[in-house]
């Protein structure tokens, strides 16, 4: 399943996307309150590391997939916003990152 989405920029576009949604959760409901509540904060620099360089991948991979697809500036937009919504990649990962659906 893996090894078959990294063939296409669509493929691997869904597992970032995956990747990212599950990062921004745990940074949001895990680390955050680990900082704030119990004065940790070693879990938010580890988590937001690792969800900063999956946003960026995940927005470049928007746009990467934008142009090879041909995809609306509307579609390439909502990508966008997606990923700062919780739970936004997941849904755009069921609903909008479909190859029968460009």
């Amino acid at each position: 399943m893996i090894a078959n989405n990294l063939k296409t920029q669509l493929g691997r576009l869904k597992l970032v996307a995956a990747a990212e949604g599950w990062s921004f959760l745990i940074l949001l409901f895990v680390a955050m309150p680990l900082k704030y509540w119990l004065g940790q904060p070693e879990a938010v620099r580890v988590v937001g590391m690792a969800h900063g360089l999956l946003f960026v991948l995940y927005i470049l991979l928007v746009l990467q997939v934008k142009i090879e697809l041909n995809w609306s500036f509307r579609k390439m937009l909502l990508a966008f916003i997606a990923a700062f919504v919780p739970f936004g990649t997941f849904y755009a990962n069921r609903y909008w990152f479909n190859a029968d659906k460009n």
